[in-house]
């Protein structure tokens, strides 16, 4: 794959030195200016910015996020890490193939027919010295490129978790030490360009994710996001260094169904396509419940618990993953 499949049109050496725009997308997904969110000593600029997210959270389900810190090197550096590791000898990325979804490190080619729709590589990444040791040594550089972007994704998501709560009305650092500890999951994925021959376009089907927050780096469109289920698909454009949100089963739980989570799917299209996706939640046995605050008499509990354990229990079990299904299964009749 060349280095301009990667970026989206742009080689490496263009996304290090290409300042990341401010201006809102074409479409009309709420961007979210993550530099002045951490102002908190500005409290009229912050009391906005945490206004747009309620917005955007209750509308949309996701936003995009610009002036997030991460530095184009540390961008590039884990795309041009997740393209040697999918482009590498199949014997070297067989070592982590496993249909045992409990796996740290798992990878997999999922077919249509005879043709690839998509290669996946999860693992987990936080605390990120627990498990980077059991990350690809292949390419040699993967856990150093890798690792800086885990660790400053993980710092983000903290943050705009923060800001997320306060959006509900929580006040600021609320359930920090959770978030900080929780946990991360790494889901990188390689999409092939769509072959004129092929009768299927999807690379992954329509689903929501399971934890908090979301957030996603891809090389070039093909993110599709669905406010009613999947009746309707809206193109997720790339906004050059941008960072897309998008709101999980967890959320919707935890805010008791102030927010809901997000379906989505990918499409294949012309071009290759690398998408890192990073999943945020409380620790693998923490329970996710409706916080005390957002429940009375007028706004009864509307979900069970449940945990990320939970979560893997559910689709080994075979229950199908379509859709909103896991978090429908939590939903107090």
């Amino acid at each position: 794959m060349s280095v301009n499949s990667l970026i989206g049109g742009m080689s490496v050496a263009q996304l290090r030195s290409t300042d990341i725009p401010n201006e809102a997308v074409t479409n009309q997904i709420p961007v979210i200016d993550f530099g002045l969110l951490k102002q908190k000593s500005t409290l009229p600029t912050r009391s906005v910015i945490i206004e747009d997210i309620k917005k955007a959270c209750q509308k949309l389900g996701c936003f995009h996020v610009v002036n997030h810190g991460i530095s184009k090197s540390v961008i590039s550096g884990a795309l041009e890490a997740a393209s040697a590791f999918f482009h590498q000898a199949a014997e070297k990325k067989s070592e982590f193939e496993s249909s045992d979804i409990t796996k740290p490190v798992r990878y997999e080619a999922a077919l249509q027919g005879n043709n690839l729709s998509r290669l996946l590589l999860k693992h987990y990444a936080n605390p990120l010295k627990d498990w980077i040791p059991f990350w690809p040594q292949n390419p040699p550089h993967y856990r150093e490129n890798m690792g800086a972007y885990s660790k400053e994704i993980q710092r983000v998501a903290v943050q705009l978790l923060d800001a997320i709560l306060e959006s509900l009305g929580l006040g600021s650092n609320y359930q920090t030490e959770k978030l900080e500890n929780g946990m991360q999951l790494m889901a990188l994925n390689y999409y092939p360009n769509k072959n004129t021959s092929q009768n299927f376009k999807l690379g992954l089907p329509a689903h929501s994710d399971y934890g908090f927050i979301t957030i996603i780096f891809q090389t070039c469109d093909g993110l599709e996001i669905s406010h009613n289920n999947g009746a309707t698909w809206q193109p997720v454009h790339i906004q050059s260094g941008a960072l897309h949100v998008h709101l999980g089963d967890h959320m919707e739980v935890l805010s008791n169904g102030t927010y809901r989570s997000l379906v989505h799917q990918a499409v294949l299209g012309s071009e290759e396509r690398i998408s890192m996706a990073s999943i945020h939640g409380f620790s693998m046995d923490e329970k996710v419940g409706a916080l005390k605050e957002l429940v009375d008499e007028q706004h009864p509990k509307r979900y069970r618990e449940s945990s990320f354990r939970d979560f893997l229990e559910f689709i080994s079990t075979g229950c199908n993953f379509g859709g909103k299904s896991f978090v429908k299964s939590l939903r107090i009749a």
